[in-house]
């Protein structure tokens, strides 16, 4: 199928792409702060970007809900990207290192401990 939409064969290995997201969600899940960070930054810099967008204050006092609600929505899709870079840096640091078994199996590890911590964390506010 994609050897019809792409002129050259391009191979995902599923492993890989499963440890890498095991260990973006783990990172995600327990740097709470940095993901809040991560996300406040990109709002602030969509606000800030799309400003320039308007002539008038008139017209962007009145789309101002919308927009804010659209940037928090995209700021938080696009919030993953890091959490991806480094899940991806784990997990080939530690498929180097110990194999890719191991690596799937620190990665589980990881998530069910960060979701342990995010809930006390979050039982605790």
């Amino acid at each position: 199928m994609t050897i019809d939409l792409f002129a050259f064969s391009l191979y995902l290995d599923p492993l890989a792409i499963a440890g890498v997201n095991l260990w973006a969600l783990a990172l995600y899940l327990s740097l709470a702060g940095f993901r809040q960070s991560v996300t406040d930054g990109l709002v602030r810099w969509f606000d800030f970007a799309e400003r320039s967008l308007y002539l008038s204050q008139e017209e962007f006092e009145q789309t101002r809900p919308a927009r804010e609600s659209q940037n928090s929505f995209w700021a938080s899709v696009l919030g993953i990207l890091p959490f991806l870079l480094l899940g991806g840096l784990c997990y080939y640091s530690l498929t180097i290192g110990l194999g890719q078994s191991w690596a799937i199996s620190f990665g589980i590890m990881g998530v069910m401990l960060s979701g342990l911590y995010e809930l006390a964390r979050r039982s605790q506010l």
